[in-house]
């Protein structure tokens, strides 16, 4: 046997054990790749402080989805800039879907009000699903001597920019609510915006402002007594915990249409078996029996549009947005 013959013999055990080494490191690799999701605890960020609608929908559907999943699903508040802080983390996670972002329409308007945005609203998130429509609804201060939407129009016109209308803040679907009925009626209102909805409404029933396009559930007990006026809603079909009161568009306005939604997004590149998956399970849940009435009383509605037909309505949302600030001038605060 030669020199070079006898130099291969003695490595090739090294080279075996290194081999082998190797074939592990690749099999166990390919078993955690296989491993069916999910493994380990989801988070659900909202980027909105306790208590809203958003923060409702995602308490909503984290005890079933931890359930269905069989592991922990955690709702983590992450509130600031309308939304944009929570956002950002889950823009900048991995595309894995263990971070999930359950925000708002503010998700599509801040694309237009916000120039600097830290993330890219349509290349930096995957769209899930639709969990939940809430309208807005427009309503007036009784010293307001108007009794529908046409009446509404009729005043304004003659008072050009005498009729102030209050929001949650510059940016938000109270303010663009606002916004898009000036641009479909041709009408000029005076936008007061406020730090919050609680505020806003506040001033409303003190008669320092006159009128609000308000989310239902920090208005609907100031209706029932008397001491609002409700014109109608801004959604697309009359709401059916207030189906008394018509849609602005059946009131006379054509066209108009907001829908202060909360929708499912995770990080763009997350796999499609994951984003079906989240999608599935959460449909079941807001399909189940009850779920319904448990909306309705926070002034929602569950909503179920799957992956496609969500991120056409996403895509749709920000082209709409984007009009109405432009033409507007509409700004974050």
């Amino acid at each position: 046997m030669g020199e070079g013959s006898a130099r291969l013999l003695s490595v090739m055990p090294l080279l075996s054990c290194r081999v082998s080494g190797l074939a592990v490191l690749f099999m166990a690799a390919c078993a955690s790749a296989q491993q069916p999701y999910p493994i380990k605890p989801i988070r659900l960020i909202v980027p909105f402080a306790p208590g809203g609608i958003a923060d409702f929908a995602a308490r909503s559907v984290s005890q079933k989805l931890a359930e269905n999943l069989g592991v922990a699903v955690v709702v983590d508040n992450r509130p600031g800039a309308a939304g944009i802080t929570g956002s950002d983390i889950v823009a900048k996670a991995a595309p894995d879907g263990y971070t999930v972002l359950i925000t708002s329409i503010s998700h599509t308007i801040n694309l237009s009000v916000n120039k600097n945005l830290p993330f890219d609203t349509r290349r930096d998130f995957t769209p899930v699903m639709l969990i939940a429509d809430a309208p807005n609804i427009l309503v007036t201060h009784p010293s307001l001597p108007v009794n529908s939407v046409k009446e509404l129009i009729a005043l304004a016109r003659a008072k050009p920019g005498q009729i102030a209308y209050a929001s949650s803040g510059s940016g938000t679907s109270t303010h663009l609510s606002g916004e898009l009925f000036k641009v479909l009626t041709k009408t000029d209102f005076i936008h007061v915006p406020y730090k919050g909805g609680g505020p806003a409404v506040i001033d409303l029933l003190g008669g320092q402002v006159q009128l609000m396009f308000a989310t239902m559930p920090t208005v609907l007990q100031q209706i029932r007594a008397g001491k609002l006026h409700a014109l109608a809603v801004t959604g697309s079909r009359r709401f059916a915990g207030a189906s008394e009161f018509p849609t602005i568009a059946e009131a006379g306005v054509a066209g108009y249409e907001v829908s202060g939604w909360t929708g499912m997004f995770v990080p763009a590149g997350a796999p499609k078996e994951i984003v079906n998956r989240l999608a599935d399970e959460s449909a079941k849940i807001l399909r189940a029996p009850g779920t319904k009435e448990r909306f309705l009383i926070q002034g929602a509605e569950p909503a179920v549009k799957m992956p496609g037909e969500f991120a056409a309505f996403v895509e749709s949302e920000i082209v709409k947005w984007t009009k109405v600030v432009e033409f507007s001038g509409a700004r974050a605060d």
